[in-house]
């Protein structure tokens, strides 16, 4: 079958007619793909396979990293080239990737790869802890970004896994071999296992598939007015579709984030069109869940950005220590945990800076570690990692944090008991709070701008004062600067602030996404069009419409309409918007008056002729007070409307003495009688307060009795909860004996079955492998992860093909069954197998035990050959007895 090669790309014209003096510029985007390859143990044949199906014009570039030896000289590409009609060259250092040539890592050497040029460095780590192809995927993943294409072939232990997290970080592609295809296959798994792979395959279809991703996924990215016209309808079914299915809600999360997620994933499925990529999920749940995983961006790794950390121990943490109370337990957030490496990393280096403290202070740190993703959650939980991480942690702190098994690592008790974690969504959960460091690392930089500028406030009102916020590299407080203080602005560590914050100005998650629809930002609504009517309606109210006050009960001004400067002044002093305080002489005790009328009655209140003093001389004025009832906002409040009045002729004219005094004294009788008018409503009022407040005070006397009946009974409830908390710390001591008492047994067993000579197997009623010594694994290629797999894809080196059908012989008849067998290197063995019992009495599969009689065996031959020799000179002295008898006879 002819295999298709990628789309030419338009760079490689211009590239033979460059002139061959003139150098590439080293910053010159690379417009061909290039493909790194990991291969180890049994690697040469993978390699074979899938260069031999690699057509030669494919218009990429495969740089391979291998474990070499280093004292050897490097023959890999001489093997290699039998196999391709491609170029295939051993790297020299500052070596040009061109398309369709291959190229091999030299042994040795450290291979990184800057603007598509391929650079060797001596290794630092020493021989047997170098990774190779960790270093130079991460390398091709900063180089390369979202066009980075990794590749895992056969090879033991796990290197290259760390490689293509950070390729999967980019959004790059990712393919391994099908572990069982794989010679080896530790690599492959441990890509595999940690959910890494998005195409498996055997070596040989591999390229095929990488061809059909990039027929589907161009280099060159669409301009980004293409892309929200092409996105936009499609991210918000994705979206809704994720909700419905997942219950997180994804409209949050930057535009172009989500769109090149979905378009790596449509790559990876060979799906053209958007709407049959929506299509594709509603049909199939398990794409919603991979495209979930996705969109979780779960990469990181122990101790990112080192000099932060190490700034954070040396400096902040005993600055902290300071502003803390010796022996206090402080608290610690981590957001976007992943698997665990951040928050295991921010308890070793607690622990570290708190050894440094003089005098030793016994501070404690409670860690909550959070993330959407539950599987990442339950692995972080058991704190397992591979050996690689060693690439990241330094062999002090592996010492001394970790413990060392046949998995890898793991984290040691005292440091996982630091940690709780516990699946959360930043954006939709409310926050924990009273904290003292916050981590929200490499995650903000995913979210819109509008969530950032949301949580920062609300990161603020999770610590406590002098809390530390520890950000990513790429990540900034924003226009927040009133609310932390950088300590450092290259290692984003920053300390909360003093600075008090409103209740309006600290948005709690429930209400991020309240009124947004999924996918793009919303834009900004046209202006409306303003209409004739609408002009002349305004210019009516401004020119013709009497001034008006709009106001609460409590008199306090809401709104002002009109020139109201000849009724109202504002007081001397503080402002004050009360409308009781800036009414000016001549108004004042009938505009109260009437309002407390208006007020009591819900009728309007007129007042005409009032008299009041302006700039300009006197001005005669009728007031008109009315409490508005329609239903909606302005329900309650008070409008207040002043209307100018001419004064007159008799009043204007010039008075006599005599007439001047008549005035006078009708001037004082009328406010004599706004005097006893105004005492009146004011005694009125107070009989109304009275009445109120008696009733009032019933109402106080019966919520006193109804609090204290609540106080006893949260009495009760607190007395009910001591003794729930003392029976659950019962419960969870004795849980722990337990827990302690089974770790005691588990360690007693283990040593048991290793200093026993006797090789065990141990399987379930599937005849799956469930456990095995160590001595087992030198009859039975045995490996930690083989657990789980049938006995029947086991490599033996037994003649015992029957061992299958004899174990499911005892588990149906429950006998056992006990046999002599032959190994092909010349050793024997009792093969015992037995059912497995539970304490229940149970049957729960079998034990298979493997007694080495090979010394039994070899003397038994010796003896039976001796036996034989014994038995011939017998035979010959009686034949010899016999003719003597003959001859005696005759």
């Amino acid at each position: 079958m002819k295999i298709k090669s990628a789309p030419k790309r338009p760079s490689k014209k211009p590239a033979k007619t460059a002139s061959k003096k003139s150098k590439p510029s080293s910053s010159a985007p690379v417009l061909f793909p290039i493909v790194g390859i990991g291969a180890s143990a049994g690697g040469l044949e993978a390699l074979e396979q899938f260069l031999a199906h690699v057509p030669e014009d494919s218009g990429m570039a495969f740089v391979i990293v291998q474990h070499l030896d280093p004292v050897r000289k490097g023959i890999m590409a001489e093997l290699l080239q039998r196999c391709t009609g491609m170029k295939i060259a051993q790297v020299k250092d500052r070596t040009k990737v061109k398309p369709n040539c291959v190229y091999v890592i030299p042994p040795n050497k450290d291979m990184s790869i800057l603007h598509g040029v391929l650079h060797l460095l001596a290794p630092t780590s020493p021989r047997g802890l170098r990774l190779p192809i960790d270093f130079f995927f991460r390398s091709m993943a900063q180089d390369q970004q979202e066009h980075s294409i990794g590749v895992i072939l056969s090879g033991m232990g796990s290197d290259g896994t760390l490689g293509l997290r950070a390729i999967k970080e980019k959004a790059g592609l990712v393919l391994v071999q099908e572990p069982a295809t794989a010679k080896f296959d530790g690599m492959p798994r441990s890509a595999v296992d940690a959910g890494l792979a998005d195409i498996t395959a055997p070596a040989d279809e591999l390229p095929e598939k990488i061809l059909a991703f990039l027929r589907r996924t161009p280099l060159i990215a669409p301009s980004e007015p293409a892309l929200e016209d092409k996105a936009q309808n499609v991210l918000e079914k994705v979206v809704i579709l994720l909700r419905s299915h997942t219950g997180h809600d994804f409209s949050l999360y930057k535009r172009n984030t989500l769109y090149r997620r979905i378009e790596r994933r449509m790559g990876i499925h060979q799906i053209a069109k958007m709407t049959a990529y929506v299509r594709y999920l509603q049909e199939n749940s398990q794409e919603l869940d991979l495209l979930f995983k996705e969109l979780l961006i779960g990469v990181t790794n122990f101790f990112r950005d080192p000099v932060a950390w190490d700034q954070l121990r040396d400096e902040v943490l005993p600055e902290l220590f300071k502003s803390r109370t010796p022996g206090q337990a402080l608290r610690a957030w981590v957001t976007g945990c992943s698997t665990g490496e951040e928050a295991y990393s921010l308890a070793m280096i607690f622990k570290e800076a708190v050894e440094k403290i003089r005098p030793k202070q016994n501070f404690t740190l409670q860690i909550f570690a959070t993330d959407l993703d539950q599987d990442a959650i339950a692995k972080a939980r058991q704190g397992f990692f591979a050996s690689n991480i060693a690439a990241d942690v330094p062999d002090e702190r592996l010492t001394r944090f970790f413990i060392k098994d046949d998995r890898g690592y793991q984290v040691r008790k005292e440091i996982r008991e630091m940690v709780i974690f516990a699946p959360q969504n930043l954006i939709m959960d409310p926050p924990f709070t009273k904290l003292d460091i916050l981590c929200c690392r490499n995650l903000l930089i995913y979210l819109t701008a509008d969530v950032q500028k949301k949580l920062i406030p609300l990161f603020h009102y999770s610590l406590t004062p002098g809390g530390i916020l520890f950000l990513g590299s790429s990540e900034t407080i924003g226009n927040h600067t009133g609310l932390f203080t950088p300590l450092n602005a290259k290692s984003r560590l920053f300390r909360r602030t003093e600075a008090a914050l409103s209740p309006k100005a600290i948005e709690f998650p429930s209400s991020f996404t309240t009124g947004r629809s999924a996918g793009p930002e919303p834009r900004s609504a046209p202006k409306p069009t303003v209409s004739l009517q609408s002009m002349a309606d305004q210019l009516v109210l401004q020119r013709y419409a009497p001034p008006a006050v709009l106001a609460n009960e409590l008199g306090d001004i809401c709104y002002i309409s009109g020139r109201t400067g000849k009724y109202l002044e504002p007081a001397a002093g503080k402002a004050d918007w009360n409308l009781f305080a800036m009414i000016r002489d001549g108004l004042r005790y009938e505009l109260t008056a009437a309002f407390q009328k208006a007020l009591r009655q819900k009728n309007g209140v007129a007042l005409h002729g009032l008299k009041v003093e302006t700039a300009g001389g006197e001005q005669y004025v009728d007031v008109t007070v009315q409490q508005l009832d329609e239903e909606g906002p302005l329900q309650g409040l008070v409008m207040i409307v002043f209307t100018d009045v001419a004064a007159d002729a008799k009043e204007v004219r010039l008075p006599s003495k005599s007439h001047a005094r008549t005035a006078r004294q009708a001037e004082l009788e009328h406010e004599l009688m706004q005097v006893r008018a105004e005492a009146r409503t004011i005694h009125e009022e107070m009989q109304t307060s009275q009445e109120e407040f008696r009733s009032t005070n019933e109402e106080l006397q019966s919520t006193n009795e109804e609090l204290q009946s609540t106080n006893e009974e949260l009495m009760t409830s607190k007395e009910e909860m001591q003794s729930l908390n003392e029976e659950l710390q019962t419960v969870n001591t004795e849980l722990q004996v337990k827990m302690d008492e089974f770790s005691r047994v588990s360690n007693d067993m283990k040593n048991l079955l290793n200093s026993t000579d006797i090789a065990t197997l141990f399987l379930d009623n599937d005849l799956n492998v469930r456990r095995f010594t160590p001595h087992a694994t030198k009859i039975i290629k045995l490996i930690p992860t083989d657990v789980g797999r049938p006995v029947t894809d086991l490599v033996s080196d037994l003649h015992y093909p029957e061992l299958p059908a004899d174990a499911q012989e005892v588990l149906r008849t429950l006998v056992f069954i006990e046999k002599p067998i032959s190994a092909s290197d010349g050793r024997w063995f009792t093969v015992r197998i037995m059912p497995y019992r539970t304490l229940d009495d149970r049957i729960d599969g079998v034990v298979i035990t493997f007694a080495d009689i090979t010394v039994a065996k070899t003397l038994e031959a010796k003896l039976r050959a001796k036996q034989a020799d014994l038995e011939k000179s017998i035979t010959a002295q009686s034949a010899k007895l016999a003719q003597r008898k003959k001859k005696t006879k005759s």
